[in-house]
């Protein structure tokens, strides 16, 4: 049995991303759409240790979740979550990347290229 999504901007994006995966042929946002979809408590959490560990300088990033700020970021890369928390959004553009909306990652590359999803 399917549980309902309650959030209705998180039930928005989800249809959002199955909208450009079609649209696009990117299986990549379907993928994303699926994860952000889960219950709270599986939803994914990934700290700034994580990404500085599997990315490169100039790397774009996916996080179906919230993006925390254990850890440090020494190398500037762009990420796009669901949520940031104050600290990891400051760490972010301290070394020089940008932070996004998933929403804005997938109009500005809706093909979804080189983009990695941290899970």
């Amino acid at each position: 049995m399917k549980l309902p999504i309650q959030n209705i901007e998180r039930k928005n994006l989800i249809r959002f991303l199955r909208k450009k995966a079609r649209e696009n042929n990117a299986k990549i946002w379907l993928r994303v759409a699926e994860l952000l979809g889960k219950a709270k408590r599986r939803r994914v959490s990934v700290n700034l240790s994580k990404i500085n560990r599997y990315t490169e300088k100039g790397d774009v990033v996916v996080v179906p979740g919230k993006a925390l700020s254990s850890g440090l970021l020494d190398h500037p890369v762009t990420v796009a979550a669901y949520a940031f928390s104050r600290k990891a959004k400051e760490k972010i553009e301290n070394t020089g990347g940008k932070c996004l909306t998933i929403k804005e990652l997938v109009e500005s590359n809706p093909k979804g290229s080189h983009v990695k999803i941290m899970v």
